[in-house]
C-alpha cells in the first residue's frame, strides 16, 4: 500500500496502461501478433511447468544415488538441494571447480569455490584479470537450463565436501587421495554422465510419472489459450522428450474430466495441435535434424522408415527438423513464433538458423519483479550514490590537481549491491549484479523477442496485438537530456540508472541483432 499523499499514474501517464506486470510480455524486438501464421511449444518447461522445489530436490536426489553407485562417498548423500543458492546462466570452470557468474564479454560478477564465496586476491589467484575467455568451451560450461540448477547446486556440494573432507588433499585443479588423483575436469564428466542417467534413461521421468500432482503444475488455462491459437494460427509441438512421457505429461495437463459435466466428451491433448514431434534432439533439429519416422501412437513404437507423406491429423512423428516442420505446415521463418525455456536450444539456435520469431520462457521473472518492485529504495540508494559521485567531480577537469576521495562511496555502493543481490538468493540476480547485466541477461536481449514468466500471459493479449519494443538506448542518448539548447550545457549527470530504474522503458546498452538483421514491413522493426 502506498504512503500517506502517493498517487498513482494518472491519465497520459504510459504507466497507466500497462497490465499487471505479473500478466506481462516484455518485448526486445517489435512483433505484429497478427503475421504470425504459426504457434510452436516446448514441452518441458514451457507447456509443462515443473513443480520447484519439489522438482529439483527429486532430481538432486537422485543424482547423488547414482554418483554413489559408481564410487563416490556415501556421506555426500547428506546434502540435500538448497533452491535458494544456484541460478540460470553460471558458468563451470572445469579447471579449479568454480562456479562463475559472468557478463556477456566474460568479465567476473561473482566467483564460488563450493559454498564459499571468493574476493579479492582469491578471485586473482584463478583469474589474473577477473575474465574468462568464454570461448574455451572445453574449459567453460554453460548451465544456462532450468534443468542445470540441480547441476550446479551439485558442484559445489562435491566441491565442499572434498575441501572439507580430512582424506583428501586439496590442490588447484583437483584433490588426492594416496595414490589416486580426481580432477574437476574428471568431477564435470562424472556429473554430466550422471544428469544423462537421470534424464535421459528415464530414471527421473518413471518418479515423475508416479506423482504427477507433486511434480507437475496443471493449469486449466493450458486447453484454452492453445484452443484459441488454434482459430487464429496453426499449433505445433516440438520437445526432445520420448512419446510414452509426452503422452503421459500431456494427458495430464489437457485432462479436464474434473470440471466437465458428466457425460461430457473428453478432448484428446493431440487435438489441440497439427503436428506433433517427439525425440527432437534439439539443437541438431534446428540443423540438419534426424531421420523422420511415425509414431505408432497405440504401442509408443516407431514405425520403420523415413516418413515422406503429407501431414496427418493427430499423427506424432519423432525426429525431424525444423526444415520438415515448415514444409509439413505450409509456413517459413518469420511466421513461426516458437516458445520455449532454453536459451541455446530453443530459442538461439532458432532464431539464428530459421528466423523463427522468438519467446523465451522465464519462469524466475514473478521472484525477480517482486524484488525489483518491493526493494525499490537499494535501487534509489544505488542511483543516490552515482549522483554522489557525479557531484564530486562535477567542477574538475583535466587541468584540476584536487582528487575526490570516493573511497567511502565505492565500499558503500559495493555493500548496496551485496544486499540488492542477496535479496534474490545466495548467487544473486539471474539478470543483474549490481548495476552490470549477466551473460544470460544479454542472451536473453539478443536472441528472444519476447519474454514472460509464463506463456500463459498470452491470454492477456488479443491476437492483434502489436507488440513495440522499447527504445534501446546507447549511453550519450540515456544520459543527455533532449534539449534545443548548447548540448553540452544539456549533460545529465546521471548514470545509466535513469534508463533502467528511473525511466524503465528505455533499454540501454541492448546487446544489437546480428548483422541480417530483423526486418518487419510495418511494425517498426528496424
Amino acid at each position: 500500500m502506498g504512503s500517506e499523499g502517493e498517487r498513482g499514474p494518472g491519465p497520459g501517464d504510459p504507466r497507466a496502461l500497462r497490465r499487471d506486470c505479473l500478466h506481462r510480455i516484455f518485448v526486445n524486438r517489435s512483433l505484429a501478433l497478427e503475421k504470425i501464421k504459426c504457434f510452436g511449444f516446448d514441452m518441458d518447461y514451457t507447456l509443462a511447468m515443473y513443480k520447484s522445489p519439489a522438482y529439483e530436490e527429486l532430481a538432486f536426489a537422485l543424482l547423488l544415488q547414482h554418483l554413489v553407485s559408481i564410487g563416490y562417498p556415501p556421506e555426500i548423500l547428506a546434502y540435500k538441494y538448497d533452491p535458494t543458492f544456484p541460478t540460470r546462466g553460471l558458468v563451470f570452470d572445469a579447471l579449479y571447480g568454480n562456479l562463475l557468474k559472468v557478463d556477456s564479454h566474460g568479465n567476473l560478477l561473482v566467483c564460488a569455490h563450493g559454498f564459499r564465496f571468493l574476493k579479492g586476491a582469491e578471485i586473482l589467484h584463478y583469474y589474473p584479470n577477473k575474465f574468462i575467455q568464454r570461448d574455451d568451451m572445453k574449459r567453460f560450461h554453460i548451465l544456462n537450463t532450468l534443468f542445470n540448477l540441480t547441476e550446479a547446486h551439485l558442484y559445489a556440494c562435491l566441491v565442499d565436501f572434498f575441501t572439507n573432507c580430512s582424506r583428501y588433499t586439496n590442490c588447484d585443479t583437483g584433490y588426492k587421495h594416496g595414490n589416486l588423483f580426481m580432477s574437476f575436469r574428471s568431477m564435470f564428466q562424472d556429473v554430466r554422465e550422471a544428469m544423462d542417467h537421470v534424464h535421459l534413461l528415464g530414471c527421473l521421468k518413471e518418479k515423475t510419472l508416479e506423482n504427477l500432482e507433486k511434480y507437475v503444475v496443471k493449469d486449466p488455462r493450458v486447453p484454452l489459450l492453445l484452443s484459441r491459437m488454434k482459430e487464429v494460427g496453426k499449433v505445433f509441438l516440438a520437445t526432445n522428450s520420448d512419446y510414452n512421457y509426452t503422452d503421459a505429461i500431456m494427458s495430464y495437463l489437457f485432462d479436464s474430466s474434473d470440471g466437465d459435466k458428466a457425460g461430457t466428451a473428453q478432448r484428446p491433448w493431440r487435438s489441440y495441435f497439427d503436428l506433433i514431434v517427439v525425440d527432437t534432439r534439439k539443437p541438431l533439429f534446428f540443423a540438419e535434424g534426424t531421420v523422420l519416422r511415425q509414431v505408432n501412437t497405440d504401442t509408443g513404437k516407431l514405425r520403420i522408415g523415413t516418413y515422406t507423406g503429407p501431414l496427418q491429423h493427430c499423427a506424432v512423428y519423432s525426429g525431424g527438423s525444423s526444415d520438415i516442420v515448415c514444409d509439413l505446415l505450409g509456413v517459413k521463418g518469420k511466421e513461426i513464433l516458437y516458445m520455449g525455456d532454453h536459451i541455446f536450444g530453443d530459442i538461439l539456435k532458432s532464431k539464428k538458423r530459421q528466423g523463427w520469431r522468438t519467446f523465451l520462457v522465464v519462469p524466475e521473472l514473478a521472484r525477480e519483479l517482486q524484488v525489483w518492485t518491493e526493494k525499490s529504495e537499494l535501487f534509489e540508494e544505488l542511483r543516490s550514490l552515482d549522483l554522489l559521485l557525479a557531484e564530486l567531480y562535477q567542477h574538475l577537469d583535466s587541468g584540476s590537481s584536487e582528487r575526490p576521495d570516493i573511497s567511502s562511496i565505492k565500499r558503500r555502493i559495493q555493500k548496496v549491491t551485496h544486499e540488492m543481490d542477496m535479496c534474490y538468493g545466495k548467487m544473486g540476480s539471474l539478470f543483474r549484479c549490481g548495476s552490470r547485466q549477466t551473460l544470460f541477461a544479454s542472451q536473453l536481449m539478443r536472441y528472444a523477442d519476447l519474454y514472460a514468466a509464463s506463456f500463459i500471459n498470452f491470454l492477456y493479449y488479443p491476437f492483434s496485438y502489436l507488440f513495440r519494443a522499447p527504445p534501446a538506448l546507447m549511453a550519450h542518448e540515456s544520459t543527455v537530456e533532449h534539449s534545443r539548447g548548447d548540448a553540452g550545457e544539456a549533460g545529465a549527470a546521471l548514470a545509466p540508472w535513469l534508463a533502467w530504474h528511473g525511466h524503465p522503458s528505455p533499454q540501454v546498452g541492448a546487446v544489437p541483432e546480428d548483422s541480417s538483421g530483423e526486418e518487419e514491413d510495418d511494425d517498426g522493426e528496424a
